[in-house]
């Protein structure tokens, strides 16, 4: 079995206030590293598997900085190109309760999204690899970091290597029409769509945003985004928002014919970001090891939900810990001794 796991996208310094205050408030930040694909490789190196992570960083201290914070974790780091102005960077206020959370980002003219297709030999790079991921943040940074995406979709698709593409839409990168303009042409080398309603309700302007999740509500959808661009899977997490502190999360995933619906899980949140990434990273690993679709998708929004007890952008819990969750069992939440 292959075990490599090839992401592509941009690795950020993070820089987050603590004890729940305000950015007016702040004195001081809690400094880490993380991003969307960067977030998917370390949760697959603690599965087990081979995540290796491809950018571009400045050839500076703090780009060796997140460098380290990647080996740290395990995550294959050989094809990271070094080079370009800056590192980009995230600050965020966590919310709490009644207020929500708010990232401001400062990441124009980072490494990445300067980057361009003949910095990397993705021939080389795809190498004996199982899966390529990456998400519809890196397009938006740059049209050089968009071109980087369809390059590096388009080898992975043609060495026969299984691809997926969780849509991540953010509306502080880019436009909707533009985002729909760009994964709409991206999604003809993807197998795995992961994340939907941004694009969904583009393939058909008549189809309502949903107000409940029902098997009945979504099937009509996932056929028609099946019929247009050919995926094997579409999947993603569902987030009912009671408030910043509170969530009940559960997920779904459509093979064509049959669409599941998970578990759903009440969660009291210590750090949301990175949890969609969770879900993907541990989708696809269940994938890759050869189990259910309907497995995967459980396995992977119990990997989400248990991301949002962790600090950072990385998801640290270990496949016991997921499995125990799966089983309801007698230990969770308990002290381990």
């Amino acid at each position: 079995m292959k075990n490599k796991v090839v992401t592509l996208g941009e690795i950020m310094l993070r820089l987050s206030i603590p004890n729940f205050k305000r950015f007016i408030q702040a004195d001081s930040f809690d400094v880490t590293y993380g991003g969307g694909e960067a977030n998917v490789a370390v949760t697959l190196c603690n599965y087990g598997l081979q995540g290796t992570f491809v950018t571009k960083i400045p050839d500076n201290s703090i780009g060796q900085a997140a460098l380290n914070h990647l080996r740290k974790y395990g995550v294959d780091t050989q094809y990271i190109v070094r080079g370009g102005k800056r590192l980009g960077i995230y600050f965020l206020e966590t919310g709490a309760s009644l207020r929500a959370s708010q990232i401001i980002y400062d990441r124009e003219n980072s490494a990445i999204a300067e980057a361009n297709i003949d910095d990397f030999d993705f021939e080389k790079i795809f190498d004996n690899t199982a899966w390529f991921h990456t998400s519809g943040i890196t397009p938006a940074l740059s049209d050089k970091a968009n071109n980087l995406t369809e390059a590096a979709l388009k080898t992975a698709k043609a060495k026969g290597i299984t691809t997926s593409l969780d849509f991540n839409y953010r509306k502080r990168l880019w436009t909707k029409e533009k985002a729909t303009e760009v994964l709409t042409k991206l999604c003809n080398y993807v197998d795995v769509c992961i994340g939907f309603e941004e694009l969904a309700f583009t393939i058909d302007n008549t189809i309502p945003p949903l107000t409940e999740h029902t098997i009945e509500k979504y099937k009509p959808i996932f056929v028609a985004m099946k019929q247009r661009f050919g995926f094997t899977y579409i999947a993603s997490t569902l987030r009912e928002n009671n408030n910043a502190s509170k969530n009940k999360l559960s997920a779904f995933a459509f093979d064509g014919e049959n669409l599941f619906l998970t578990k759903k899980y009440d969660i009291t949140m210590i750090d949301r970001i990175g949890s969609g990434d969770a879900f993907s990273g541990g989708f696809i690993y269940q994938l890759i090891i050869g189990k259910s679709l309907k497995e995967a998708a459980e396995f992977g929004v119990a990997a989400a939900a248990l991301k949002h007890t962790i600090p950072g952008d990385f998801n640290h819990s270990t496949v016991n810990e997921v499995e125990s969750l799966l089983k309801g069992g007698d230990d969770l939440g308990r002290l381990v001794r």
